[in-house]
């Protein structure tokens, strides 16, 4: 019995018990355990924690036990496996009264191949099959690593699964916005026929990037689609109003109506004006708002997932429309950050948890600052936190790119919160800031949108106040 025999087993039984094939996580931990390699070194394969490996693992084996009948581990597997001359599983019964793996019978010869697990970046068959969508994400990112996020990726499952049409992952730089994008892709990769991810980090033009969704979308068949002519009684007849353009909207629209299609851009941010309230088009760029509107009101079953560090803003007015738009906030990652310190053979774990709070969980910044305690206090967290400046030159870099976005009305109003030694309250404008009390309140629903200030409760009063470090950035 061969590797590519286990996991066909494996995957009937997933199968028959989740509704759900086996995505790339539970396939490399199958591969990795039948190759003696430890949560670890899979994770390394698939640039992944150890910790979401793991508890990706312990689920699968609790369902192979049930489907086995037998009790299964990561320890066990193999002997289980080579100890078994055969496994006979009666009626597992999937989908609509379809039997799958009835009398499956598998023979002692076994048989491991050197094979490595794969990784989700480089699927390894690229062809279409009748369980492979075909995936293009060239345009994303190299992730070295993936913490926990278990409950952010069964949000993002189950609106896909609800069919929601248009998807917001909002956060701050580093914060972990693509990784987790990149995780949910195995999960819910059988759920569509085609997946592209671009990057708007050049700011492509929309039209340039239509093309290029409708190009992957039709198999590089066309680049322009014609709309479907409208029709009364075998007739055609003439709109009320003018069609779309046989490219652009009118031809993404079309593919999104014929497949189910799941489109991911990142780096949305990168359309928006700098110095100007958030989600502000750049002059050009209007038509993305219309773009984003469009999917999130038309009817088609497809989805589309923007990354960004603003929100656009037809999107606020869109999820009153819940069935069809919804976002998420990504926040930091608690103690589950601790990860980074053990990785990174920090000492005084019981100054960890200060650390985490000063940089809000933020994985790219927690990594900054861990190598900077490292290569300038030789890993000592106490001479660091008794430092003048918490935020050092590559932190200070990371916030600059924040900041030089800001409009001058934000940037009064986020000096003047981050003087502040608690959360306030912004019922009045302060007599010190030279704005309106209209520009205030929309200086501050901007930084809001930005993820720059954050909401503090207190009873029934909602106060205001600016991250530790992030003052730290503007007082310095």
């Amino acid at each position: 019995m061969d590797i590519a025999e286990v996991l066909t087993l494996a995957d009937q039984l997933i199968f028959a018990k989740t509704g759900k094939h086996l995505d790339y996580v539970q396939d490399a931990i199958l591969r990795g355990t039948l190759e003696e390699a430890t949560y670890t070194q899979i994770a390394q394969e698939l640039y992944s924690s150890p910790s979401h490996v793991r508890n990706v693992g312990s689920d699968l084996w609790k369902t192979l036990s049930k489907g086995l009948k037998k009790n299964i581990t990561k320890n066990n597997f193999r002997a289980v496996l080579e100890n078994s001359k055969i496994y006979n599983y009666q009626s597992a019964i999937v989908g609509e009264n379809v039997t799958v793996g009835e009398n499956v019978t598998v023979n002692h010869n076994f048989n491991v191949c050197s094979e490595k697990a794969r990784s989700p970046k480089t699927p390894q068959n690229p062809q279409p099959t009748a369980k492979q969508p075909r995936i293009d994400i060239g345009d994303a990112p190299e992730i070295s690593t993936f913490f926990d996020r278990t409950s952010e990726l069964t949000t993002l499952e189950n609106w896909i699964l609800s069919r929601t049409r248009l998807i917001t992952i909002l956060g701050l730089s580093g914060i972990g916005k693509t990784a987790l994008t990149l995780q949910l892709i195995p999960q819910i990769q059988y759920e569509f026929d085609c997946i592209i991810w671009r990057s708007l980090h050049n700011a492509p033009p929309l039209q340039t990037l239509q093309t290029d969704i409708i190009q992957f979308l039709s198999q590089q068949q066309e680049t322009n689609p014609p709309n479907p002519p409208l029709s009364r009684g075998g007739e055609e007849i003439q709109p009320l109003s003018p069609p779309l353009s046989k490219g652009g909207l009118g031809g993404v629209i079309h593919h999104l109506r014929s497949h189910r299609c799941l489109i991911i851009l990142d780096d949305v941010q990168t359309i928006f004006s700098s110095q100007q309230l958030a989600g502000s088009y750049q002059p050009g760029y209007e038509n993305y708002g219309t773009f984003f509107k469009q999917i999130a009101e038309s009817c088609h079953n497809s989805c589309l997932i923007l990354i960004s560090w603003e929100k656009p803003r037809e999107i606020a007015s869109l999820e009153n429309q819940q069935k069809n738009c919804q976002t998420l906030q990504l926040n930091g990652l608690g103690e589950a950050a601790r990860e980074i310190f053990t990785e990174k053979g920090l000492a005084e774990s019981e100054k960890w948890s200060e650390l985490i709070d000063l940089y809000r969980g933020n994985p790219l910044w927690l990594n900054t600052a861990a190598a900077a305690i490292l290569d300038l206090f030789n890993g000592n967290i106490s001479d660091f936190l008794s430092y003048d400046s918490l935020v050092l030159g590559d932190l200070e870099y990371l916030l600059q790119q924040h900041f030089q976005r800001l409009s001058d009305s934000e940037k009064q109003v986020m000096s003047w919160l981050a003087n502040q030694n608690k959360p306030v309250e912004i019922s009045k404008k302060p007599a010190l800031l030279e704005l309106s009390p209209s520009e205030f309140l929309k200086a501050v629903e901007s930084l809001r949108r930005r993820l720059l200030i954050e909401k503090v409760q207190k009873g029934d009063r909602t106060l205001f106040a600016v991250q530790r470090a992030i003052a730290e950035y503007l007082n310095s």
